[in-house]
């Protein structure tokens, strides 16, 4: 949105749809608070199902009224693919922006891509081909985060700031972004640090800012209460930039601590049937984003019956306790880095946008 005002700025745009707080702040006309349908998991979603509903009908009347010039999808497959065939039918042209992981699972979703999307617009380097060998229109952009994640503090400002030593080492802990998978993987995190308190290093939480602080400290108690552990509010790259080595749940996450070259463990944890549901359908041997991109196995994975306090602990103190192996993965942390383009990706994209418009 920002980027479209700056390239086109005499331009009158009109924003409405589903959102957050910073598109509501950057002038969007929010229909759909996007928690109301950010869910992961078919359990899940078959709970929410009827404000899902709710969703769907509300966005379809918006757009039979207000008739936009063209609707951007933002990745979300099991919402966004049904709503482009509507998009489709009352004449609406699409761009998908930030592409659902076809390449990962349910490939058969190409068909539709194929068929309702003008333009599909990806941010990782792998799905340009993916797209042009199934015939879709699709352009790279590079990652919007590469020109956003980045350190604002010296090590010692931002440990004075959170009361950590400086001159002892760091390990940072993020459990996801969603209240659900938070609840599976975060506990498995507290038993680990448990088992490391030996470890001599220093525990910090960055939390996600849809995580509720309060709602994390209530999983603290009890005998985790005495971990010694800091959680950190909207400081997580900080937090991360200065870790010696960072456990992170699987997802964007994982590509922020590449992008801070921090060495990382990727993990993930869901409820157990949500993952024997889901896991048939994964083509993939790899879960971490940073892996892929990589194209090798560059930071350990524990995923689900994996993560297990003891396997977790046993990882980390065996990566800690190695600042050779370290050094290793941030070198080809910065091979990651360098394939997420140079940046200007919001540019890059809104300029693609104005062309489906003219």
């Amino acid at each position: 949105m920002h980027a479209l005002r700056r390239i086109a700025p005499g331009t009158a745009f009109e924003f409405f749809g589903s959102g957050g707080p910073r598109m509501r702040q950057a002038g969007a006309d929010i229909l759909i608070d996007i928690n109301q349908v950010s869910i992961i998991g078919p359990v899940e979603i078959l709970k929410a199902w009827r404000s899902i509903l709710q969703a769907f009908r509300t966005l379809k009347q918006a757009a039979r009224e207000r008739q936009p010039d063209a609707v951007i999808l933002i990745d979300w497959p099991e919402f966004n693919l049904k709503m482009l065939r509507f998009l489709k039918q009352i004449g609406r042209r699409t761009i998908y922006y930030i592409s659902p992981q076809l390449w990962a699972w349910r490939r058969y979703r190409l068909r539709t891509i194929k068929r309702y999307v003008d333009k599909m617009v990806v941010i990782l380097p792998f799905e340009l081909d993916f797209y042009r060998q199934a015939g879709v229109e699709v352009e790279f952009v590079g990652h919007p985060l590469v020109e956003m994640v980045r350190a604002t503090k010296d090590r010692t400002a931002f440990c004075a700031e959170h009361q950590l030593e400086p001159d002892r080492p760091i390990i940072s802990f993020l459990p996801g972004s969603r209240r659900s998978e938070v609840t599976h993987i975060f506990p498995v995190m507290l038993e680990a640090m448990a088992r490391l308190r030996s470890l001599g290093a220093q525990f910090v939480v960055p939390l996600a800012h849809t995580i509720p602080r309060a709602w994390a400290q209530t999983m603290m108690r009890g005998e985790h209460s005495a971990l010694g552990l800091t959680l950190i509010e909207h400081d997580t790259y900080n937090a991360v930039a200065h870790s010696e080595l960072a456990v992170v749940a699987s997802g964007t996450a994982t590509l922020e601590t590449a992008l801070l070259e921090t060495p990382l463990i990727v993990v993930y944890r869901s409820s157990t049937l949500n993952y024997c549901l889901i896991r048939p359908l994964i083509h993939l041997n790899t879960f971490g984003m940073v892996n892929l991109i990589a194209g090798e196995r560059i930071a350990p994975e524990l995923i689900q019956f994996d993560m297990t306090p003891a396997r977790l602990a046993e990882t980390i103190y065996g990566l800690f306790q190695n600042p050779s192996a370290r050094a290793i993965m941030k070198q080809k942390l910065k091979q990651v880095k360098q394939k997420l383009g140079i940046g200007n990706a919001a540019e890059r994209a809104a300029k693609i946008v104005m062309n489906v418009l003219l």
